[in-house]
């Protein structure tokens, strides 16, 4: 981060990011010259956007986080990569996963946990229940066929190079002979997770049959299914425990969210940037969106308040510049990649596992240099996908 940049942000109130929503909010209605009603009636309208579907999202998907902690899954060291951004999306968590699945390797050990460090990242951003599936509600888009092949196409680009990135830089680290330990077949306790991407897929391809199985093949319904079944896998005192968990993170979040809706709602009411994108057209637009993400990234470093935050106010921008759902979801998630520095706690947590006894600016280096190589190799695709959508 810049250092005026940092300077600037020592010398405001330190106050928590929804603070901050909520009173730009507010003073912006109150600059624009609307009385108190108009205000607070505006405030009102953008925070209750979307909010319950949120929460149809957000519960199911921290309780199974919940559920899979507790499971203490260890998967074995040949399969941990390939699991990684699998885990990555099922935990909502690129920390959690990574701690989890970097611990089948020996603790001196360094060869492939960069790798699996990519991988959940990779895995958080643009696979379900994750960050496609928080955008794509922010922007009223619909989990189709297009959202989920133009996903599939820019999740291999962007995870795969997290791959070849991971083993490039490699051999500029200190290296350990990798122990290989014994491990039960516990990990496979995860196969539940496939229902989830069964359920998804069996939604495009069948249609609309009836309410229940709708439901069911809704990303909503199919998430909430999964967790259920993840949850049959606890003993019955930790159930509970779980659901609370995912309670108070989605209650603090939808808070976040809240706000951030009210936000964009009274900021698109007072500067009306409709007219800008709708000129500059679709390119314009897709690139935009990314840089929106990667702004908020930067300067606030948590992933979820980034996904929290520009998903409402991306969608009006992407309505107004004309550009398909899919793809505005794609460039959101993307622009959230850049970039993995010390304000995001993901950074910490492989700087100290998977970079031990490096440089602090060699470590910075790796990581910021990695998760935004994966978002340019992101990108290009989409870019590509968006040319031929044309």
């Amino acid at each position: 981060m810049p250092a005026a940049l940092a300077v600037f942000k020592r010398r405001l109130p330190d106050l928590p990011l929804v603070v901050w929503l909520i009173l730009l909010t507010l003073a912006l209605g109150l600059l624009s010259g609307d009385g108190a009603r108009s205000v607070i009636a505006g405030f009102n309208a953008g925070w209750g956007a979307a909010v319950g579907e949120f929460a149809l999202i957000l519960l199911p998907a921290f309780t199974l986080a919940a559920a899979i902690e507790r499971l203490s899954i260890r998967a074995p060291p040949a399969a941990a990569t390939g699991l990684a951004p699998f885990a990555g999306a099922a935990m909502v968590c690129p920390d959690t996963a990574f701690a989890a699945l970097s611990s089948t390797l020996s603790s001196t050990g360094v060869r492939g946990r960069l790798s699996i460090a990519f991988g959940t990242y990779a895995g958080f951003k643009l696979l379900p229940p994750a960050g496609p599936l928080i955008i794509a509600t922010s922007l009223g888009a619909a989990v189709d066929g297009a959202l989920l092949m133009i996903g599939a196409a820019v999740f291999v680009a962007a995870w795969l190079t997290g791959i070849v990135f991971a083993r490039a830089v490699t051999p500029t680290v200190a290296q350990a002979h990798e122990k290989r330990k014994n491990h039960s077949r516990e990990w496979r306790r995860l196969l539940p997770l496939a229902l989830l991407p069964g359920l998804l897929v069996a939604g495009v391809a069948a249609g609309e049959v009836n309410a229940w199985l709708d439901f069911a093949t809704d990303p909503k319904g199919a998430l909430l299914l999964t967790a259920a079944l993840m949850l049959t896998m606890l003993r019955r005192g930790e159930r509970r425990a779980c659901v609370e968990t995912g309670l108070k993170q989605t209650a603090a979040l939808l808070l976040l969210i809240g706000a951030a809706s009210a936000f964009g709602a009274v900021l698109t009411d007072t500067f009306a940037p409709h007219a800008v994108f709708a000129a500059r057209g679709g390119w314009f637009t897709l690139f935009a969106l990314s840089a929106l993400a990667a702004l908020f990234k930067l300067l606030q470093g948590s992933s979820m308040a980034t996904f929290a935050v520009a998903g409402p106010l991306a969608a009006p921008l992407a309505a107004a510049g004309g550009i398909p759902p899919a793809f505005a979801v794609w460039a959101v998630c993307l622009g959230s990649f850049v970039a993995v520095l010390p304000n995001d706690s993901f950074y910490w947590l492989t700087r100290r596992h998977a970079l031990p006894g490096l440089r602090e600016a060699r470590a910075l280096a790796i990581l910021a240099g990695g998760s935004t190589a994966q978002a340019v190799a992101g990108l290009a695709v989409l870019s590509v996908c968006y040319a031929l959508a044309r």
